[in-house]
C-alpha cells in the first residue's frame, strides 16, 4: 500500500470515526478536494497515459467549435469590450489554447477579451498557466472572485461531472441515504434514514424498491450562481458533460484509473471520482435565478450544428496524411456508441441572446471563422 493510499484511507476513516458515516457527497469532496491526498488536489492525470481523457484531448476540432460558439455568442451580444470569456474546470489549457486559436481571426474579439480560468487544483493550475502564459489569465478558485460588470462568455466541459450528489435508496421503510462508514476491510456503503422532509426528483417519487435517486445539491448551486450572473450581466454559459436530459434514477458514481472502472471505495484519492451531470436540474436552477434555459443537445448535435464535418474536410484536406486520425477523432466525438450521445450540451443565456446551435432553427455554421 502506498504513502497516498494510505493516507487516503486514514482522513477518510478518521472523518467517519469521529462524525459517524458520511453521505456520498461528503465522501466524493473529500477524495477529490482534500489538501492533502484528494485527486485533484494532489494528482491529476489527464490524457491517454492518465486516468481519463476529455473531448478537448481527443480532438482540436472540438475546442476550435467551442471557440466558434463564443465568438459569435460576443457578436450576437453586440461585440462588446470589454468581456469576460470565462472556462471552469480548465483541465490542462487544451480547450481554451484551442478556442483562442479561432478568436486570433478577429482581433477586435481577441483584444476585448479578458480571460478568467476558474481552478482549485494546484497543479493543473501550473499546467493552464504554462500553456495559456501569452494570453495572461486571470485565475479564480470560483465565479464570485470574476468581477461583474461585464458580459459573461463561459465554458465548462465535465465539470459538473465532479459536482458530488448524494444519494437515495427507496426502500419498504420510505427513502433512505446512502452513507459511507466503516468496515472490517476499510470503507464500505451503508443506509441510514433520509433527512425530513426529503423529497425525490419529480417524476421519481415512485421509484422501483431498491433503486439509487442522485440529487446534486452543488450542481444546483451552480446553476443558480451561473444564472444570476448572467441575468445580472448578460451573456451566455455552455456546459457539456455526460449527463441525463431527463428525470432518472440509478447509481452513477464510477470511479476511474487508467480508463478502467475500479471501487469507488477502494483507494480515496486514487483515482478519478465522477457522477453523471443532472441537466434538467441545473438549468431549472439557473432558469430559477433569472437566466434563460435552452432544450437540451447532445454532443454530436451541438458539434454538427456548429459544423464540425466541414472542419473535419477542411483538416483533412489541408494534411492528408491524418486522415484515419481525423476519421477515429469525428466518431469518437459524435457517434453513439462514442461520445455522441452519452455527453449533453446545456446553455444558459441573460436577456435578449439567441445562442448559436441552440436558438431555434439556428444551425450557427460560420466556416469563415476556422482558424487555418
Amino acid at each position: 500500500m502506498t504513502t497516498e493510499l494510505r493516507l487516503g484511507l486514514e482522513r477518510v476513516r478518521s472523518v467517519i470515526a469521529a462524525a459517524g458515516p458520511i453521505t456520498v457527497a461528503e465522501y466524493m469532496t473529500l477524495a477529490l478536494h482534500d489538501p492533502g491526498f484528494g485527486y485533484y488536489a494532489t494528482r491529476p492525470a489527464l490524457g491517454e497515459a492518465g486516468d481519463f481523457l476529455t473531448a478537448p484531448l481527443v480532438s482540436q476540432m472540438f475546442g476550435e467549435l467551442i471557440g466558434l460558439w463564443a465568438l459569435e455568442c460576443w457578436e450576437r451580444l453586440g461585440r462588446p469590450t470589454p468581456f469576460r470569456l470565462v472556462e471552469m474546470g480548465p483541465g490542462d489549457g487544451t480547450l481554451m489554447a484551442d478556442m483562442l486559436r479561432v478568436f486570433r481571426v478577429r482581433p477586435e474579439a481577441l483584444a476585448a477579451l479578458d480571460l478568467w480560468l476558474i481552478e482549485r487544483s494546484d497543479p493543473l493550475r501550473a499546467r493552464q498557466a504554462e500553456r495559456l502564459t501569452s494570453a495572461q489569465p486571470h485565475f479564480a478558485a470560483d465565479l464570485a472572485e470574476v468581477p461583474a460588470g461585464a458580459p459573461v462568455i463561459l465554458i465548462a466541459n465535465e465539470l459538473l461531472d465532479c459536482l458530488p450528489a448524494r444519494q437515495f435508496v427507496r426502500t419498504e421503510h420510505g427513502w433512505m441515504e446512502r452513507r459511507v462508514g466503516l468496515s472490517e476491510h476499510g470503507l464500505a456503503f451503508g443506509l441510514a434514514p433520509a433527512p425530513q422532509g426529503f423529497q425525490p426528483p419529480r417524476g421519481l417519487d415512485e421509484a422501483p424498491l431498491g433503486v439509487v435517486v442522485e440529487v446534486s445539491l452543488a450542481q444546483e448551486a451552480l446553476g443558480r450562481e451561473v444564472g444570476e450572473r448572467l441575468a445580472a450581466d448578460g451573456g451566455a454559459a455552455l456546459f457539456i458533460d455526460y449527463g441525463r436530459d431527463r428525470a432518472e434514477a440509478g447509481d452513477t458514481l464510477q470511479a476511474l484509473v487508467r480508463h478502467r472502472k475500479v471501487d469507488p471505495l477502494a483507494a480515496p484519492g486514487e483515482a478519478d471520482l465522477t457522477q453523471h451531470a443532472d441537466f434538467p436540474a441545473f438549468l431549472a436552477a439557473g432558469a430559477s435565478a433569472g437566466a434563460k434555459a435552452w432544450p437540451i443537445l447532445t454532443q454530436a448535435e451541438l458539434l454538427r450544428r456548429l459544423g464540425i464535418e466541414a472542419r473535419a474536410e477542411a483538416l483533412a484536406a489541408a494534411r492528408p496524411d491524418r486522415l484515419e486520425t481525423l476519421e477515429r477523432q469525428f466518431h469518437r466525438l459524435t457517434h453513439p456508441d462514442e461520445m455522441g450521445t452519452l455527453f449533453k450540451a446545456a446553455c444558459l443565456t441573460g436577456a435578449g441572446l439567441a445562442p448559436p446551435a441552440f436558438a431555434p432553427d439556428d444551425s450557427g455554421k460560420d466556416g469563415d471563422n476556422s482558424p487555418d
